[in-house]
């Protein structure tokens, strides 16, 4: 973690955080009692087995799902108090997502992938989608076809789509979930690379594996919070194996 993440105030505070679906015998509780704090510029890995909750705490983070109860601040934005235009406009304006499986439009080249989504939120321009693509080590496939890609390099897309609207969270659910050991790695260090450059990354992951190269460690079981912890030095993507 860098003496900048240290020092830096808090970009995420939930309190009491709970999720319920249904109602009465049948409801079930996604979330519990969630209390998190998470500092600009750190990379936080959300850990749990599937159906533990992890991905529903990321998705009130990023304004796609709302609280049943409990209160979520996201760079100075009160969440709770947002209707469905205002969550749209955080989404747009704050965050930038990265998920299992790439979603590439598959007659668009690799920047017309990325500059579609950074047009189409007013974030960003044709420039910016090369910048994008060269961040993620891709700024010389840019008119390659998805199909012409790996999937490494399919996700390094998908990555860049993210970011080229230069959002203030990343946020990631199972980057690597379909990908072997070696891909993993790579798409990995492009995440940490990008943390490195001052952006807070969270990223959802069954595999713990991972964990060792988050600053911040939130481990879910069953829809609580059940550990938190930090890494006093965090290992590098290449170091980590599975």
């Amino acid at each position: 973690m860098t003496a900048t993440a240290t020092a830096a105030a808090a970009i995420i505070e939930a309190r009491d955080l709970g999720k319920t679906y249904g109602k009465g015998e049948t409801a079930v509780h996604a979330l519990r009692n969630a209390n998190v704090e998470i500092r600009e510029g750190e990379l936080v890995v959300i850990l749990g087995p599937s159906g533990s909750g992890k991905t529903t705490l990321l998705n009130m983070i990023g304004g796609i799902d709302t609280p049943t109860s409990g209160t979520i601040t996201v760079d100075s934005r009160l969440l709770n108090d947002l209707d469905e235009k205002g969550r749209t406009e955080f989404r747009r304006d704050v965050v930038g997502f990265v998920f299992q499986f790439f979603n590439l439009v598959p007659t668009l080249t690799a920047e017309e992938n990325v500059r579609l989504i950074a047009e189409l939120t007013g974030h960003g321009d044709r420039e910016d989608a090369r910048k994008a693509l060269e961040a993620v080590g891709l700024g010389s496939h840019g008119d390659r076809f998805p199909s012409q890609l790996s999937g490494g390099e399919q996700q390094r897309v998908a990555i860049a789509r993210a970011v080229a609207k230069n959002p203030s969270l990343l946020l990631c659910d199972e980057p690597t979930g379909a990908l072997d050991l070696e891909t993993g790695q790579e798409v990995l260090g492009v995440l940490q690379d990008l943390n490195a450059q001052g952006r807070t990354v969270l990223m959802v992951t069954h595999n713990a594996a991972i964990a060792g190269m988050a600053d911040l460690v939130l481990r879910v079981r069953s829809g609580e919070i059940v550990d938190t912890f930090r890494n006093e030095s965090p290992i590098t993507a290449q170091e980590v194996s599975w």
